[in-house]
């Protein structure tokens, strides 16, 4: 099976489509697809229901899509760097749903896992889990969420042979393994592809079975979200 295609549009062209759930994987600006979210972003798809930690910036990141108004939903714990999306969610243009920062990480194991649902202490006695089943366990109250999967995911990673097996640089291994796992198909944007063979075992963060799909982007812009610098 051949997972490597010649770019982000190519590899999208025929899995996405309006309507969906998509994952994708970063945090804040670092280790995110940039060329795949580029590619959904001129796909054209709409009423997309995104899962991420956040949505990047204004014109950057998942932040193209709003400003393109092409997602509908987003499953989020931060949104705190965008002004667009502060903008059209109080305005009722974009609907979400906040999730804890651990809840959301584990909501994308656990659908990867094949888990449909688990109980965490996170969020008992507050908003997050208001019409949700709390169950006591042991004396403490826990609350049921349920597990996350996606139509389809997108992920970065620093390296990867051609069977799909990554490798992620550093934080950059904090969502993107999770939302690998948690997509029916999952499209990866690596800046190293080597043959099979070439990583050792032991280093490998996410094995190839999770990955359907690879595009290299050798020259990631990779911008930063906060900059700071001395006098």
């Amino acid at each position: 099976m051949n997972k490597v295609y010649p770019d982000a549009a190519t590899a999208l062209k025929d899995i996405v489509k309006d309507g969906q759930t998509i994952a994708v994987g970063g945090f804040g600006l670092c280790g995110i697809p940039e060329a795949l979210i580029a590619a959904l972003r001129d796909s054209g798809v709409q009423n997309l229901t995104a899962i991420s930690n956040n949505a990047g910036v204004d014109g950057f990141g998942l932040g193209q899509l709003l400003s393109t108004r092409q997602i509908k939903k987003m499953i989020a714990s931060y949104v705190g760097e965008n002004k667009e999306f502060e903008r059209q969610y109080l305005a009722g243009e974009l609907a979400l749903e906040f999730t804890p920062q651990g809840t959301l990480a584990e909501k994308l194991r656990a659908g990867g896992a094949g888990i449909p649902a688990f109980f965490t202490k996170t969020g008992v006695g507050t908003l997050v889990a208001e019409g949700k089943e709390v169950r006591e366990f042991d004396g403490q109250r826990y609350v049921m969420e349920r597990s996350l999967v996606a139509d389809v995911s997108l992920v970065k990673a620093q390296k990867a042979d051609k069977a799909g097996n990554l490798i992620f640089n550093k934080t950059a291994r904090n969502f993107n393994p999770n939302v690998a796992m948690a997509g029916k198909v999952t499209v990866v944007e690596v800046e190293e592809l080597v043959e099979v063979g070439q990583l050792d075992p032991d280093q490998i963060h996410t094995p190839g079975i999770f990955v359907h799909r690879i595009v290299v982007n050798a020259t990631p812009e990779k911008r930063i979200e906060q900059r700071t610098v001395r006098a």
